[in-house]
This record gives C-alpha cells, sequence and structure tokens, in this order.
C-alpha cells in the first residue's frame, strides 16, 4: 500500500504562483510513478503532470505547460507541482496520484492510490 497527503492549496490571485507537495509513504519503491490531476466542479478528473522514477521523464497536460513544472525528491518521496503565472481556470480539487509503472500514464484509470485532494482556487 501507499499513502498520499497532499498540502500546499489554497487561495491565489489571477497570475500568482502556488506549490503543491504530496509525500508519499508505505510501499514506495523505484518504479513508483507520480501523478498530479485536478477536477473542477462538474467536471471530469483530468491529468495535470506526471513523472517516472525510472526514466526522469516528466509530461504535462497541453493546457499548463510552460506554466506548472512537476519535480521529485526521491530521498523525501515527495512529488512537487510548481504553478506559475495561474488562470482562474486552474481552480479545481488537485489529486496526487501514483502507480508502480514504467511509464507514465496519463489516463485515471491507470493509477491505483490517490490522496484526499487539496483546494486551489485562483481569483481574479
Amino acid at each position: 500500500q501507499v499513502q498520499l497527503v497532499e498540502s500546499g492549496g489554497g487561495l491565489v490571485q489571477t497570475g500568482g504562483s502556488l506549490r503543491l507537495s504530496c509525500a508519499a509513504s508505505g510501499r514506495t519503491g523505484s518504479t513508483l510513478t507520480m501523478a498530479w490531476f485536478r477536477q473542477a466542479p462538474g467536471k471530469e478528473r483530468d491529468f495535470v503532470a506526471g513523472i517516472s522514477n525510472l526514466s526522469g521523464t516528466s509530461v504535462y497536460a497541453d493546457s499548463v505547460k510552460g506554466r506548472f513544472t512537476i519535480s521529485r525528491d526521491n530521498a523525501r518521496n515527495t512529488v512537487y507541482l510548481q504553478m506559475n503565472s495561474l488562470k482562474h481556470e486552474d481552480t479545481a480539487v488537485y489529486y496526487c496520484a501514483a502507480q508502480f509503472s514504467v511509464g507514465t500514464p496519463r489516463r485515471e484509470a491507470a493509477y491505483k492510490y490517490w490522496g484526499q485532494g487539496t483546494q486551489v482556487t485562483v481569483f481574479a
């Protein structure tokens, strides 16, 4: 089992920045891919960014490319999502997800482990 705990959400003005953190505990390992998803009110949960531990590669949704950066600190079993130039449409509950995988899936169903979510609200 893997437990995930997110932190760092909050209120931020348009154009501002936030950094989300997700700490993993339990059965972590070298093949643990970690990702961020988000769900806006009335919408489906969408992939935001993911990072593979094996390859070190990261992938992003087109909507956040150039503005968000995913990174990980393996010594702390923690993944981060640095969000810059935030827009109102980035408002959502952000979820951390993890799965033992070689690649970095973008599908929600590919991830077995989920955090409880953290709210990000961007206001004008």
